[in-house]
């Protein structure tokens, strides 16, 4: 009896060891950081997390999924990154330039793929736009300031002096600030910066701009952008126009917005991630840009912010925000 009682228990061990090493090998890990927590940010770990799910991996069952926020420290970035760089994921998602770097830093093997960054060449996080031939891969968030600048004369039609507030520690916004230098004279109009090196530094940077300025841009800087309430407040008080590039900011105030669907991008990313988890190596695959632009207005933050939209342009916006 005793040996009939004790088979099948050992048949159920024998079964689970040598199901364990499979369940083992289709177990992948990946690790997502980001500067900080906004909307746009958050939308994009969110769409890498839905396209990660799309491909069959789920977290608890066959992803270990990790997410931690730096909550705007470029020293808490670091630790994280050191730390995800500890535990040897499958890949490290990196959401925008500080995380990124801090990151890129951190790791020449673990698989880093960005997301979020305008600029990953002036950042240092590639050397061009070819496969890296590196553990480094992603996707841009590069906008055509040409076109945004166009959206500015639309919404402030005689604007000739342009605010601009933004963190110069960020890689990003120094590259769109030189760009602007250049640009903007050729459209007829002038740029003045303003700094705010933390969030906190936001709202007194935007009321350095008050009468100084015709209208605001603010492009994704991450302080500026999870400080926009305080830029809002400014801009209605003092009816200074905000134009900014990231279509979350105009559900938080802005007049409008010509920009990418952040969750669109994560998806983008989280297509990328797949393919690493897949087997494919990140400096094989070429770094991306997202090309899918939308335009959100606000006609009742213009109002607030003293300007009247034109018809022709809420009429061609994506989103009209009520």
């Amino acid at each position: 009896m005793k040996s009939l009682s004790w088979a099948p228990l050992g048949a159920i061990a024998l079964a689970a060891a040598a199901l364990a090493p499979v369940a083992h090998a289709q177990q992948k890990s990946v690790a997502v950081t980001a500067i900080v927590e906004h909307p746009a940010l958050d939308s994009i770990r969110d769409g890498v997390k839905a396209q990660l799910q799309a491909a069959g991996f789920e977290e608890g069952k066959n992803l270990k999924w990790q997410y931690q926020s730096a909550q705007g420290n470029t020293g808490t970035a670091a630790q994280i990154a050191r730390k995800f760089v500890g535990d040897k994921p499958d890949a490290i998602v990196a959401i925008a330039t500080p995380s990124a770097q801090a990151v890129v830093a951190a790791t020449k093997t673990v698989p880093v793929v960005f997301s979020a960054v305008t600029d990953p060449v002036a950042a240092k996080l590639v050397k061009n736009w070819e496969p890296s031939k590196t553990n480094v891969t992603g996707v841009s968030d590069m906008l055509a300031l040409d076109k945004q600048m166009d959206l500015v004369k639309q919404v402030v039609p005689g604007a000739k002096r342009v605010g601009m507030v933004y963190n110069p520690g960020e890689a990003n916004s120094v590259v769109v600030v030189n760009e602007l230098k250049q640009l903007l004279p050729k459209m007829g109009m002038t740029l003045v910066e303003a700094s705010a090196p933390r969030s906190v530094d936001v709202s007194s940077a935007a009321r350095s701009l008050v009468g100084k300025v015709d209208v605001i841009y603010t492009n994704t800087d991450n302080n500026v952008v999870s400080a926009y309430e305080s830029l809002v407040k400014v801009g209605q008080e003092a009816k200074v126009p905000l134009v900014a590039s990231d279509t979350d900011s105009v559900k938080r105030g802005a007049i409008a917005a010509l920009g990418i669907n952040y969750r669109d991008l994560g998806e983008q990313t989280g297509r990328m991630v797949v393919r690493l988890l897949k087997g494919e190596k990140p400096g094989d695959i070429k770094p991306e840009v997202s090309t899918k632009m939308e335009l959100f207005v606000n006609p009742g933050a213009a109002e607030k912010q003293g300007v009247k939209l034109s018809d022709a342009l809420v009429k061609s916006a994506t989103q009209v925000v009520q």
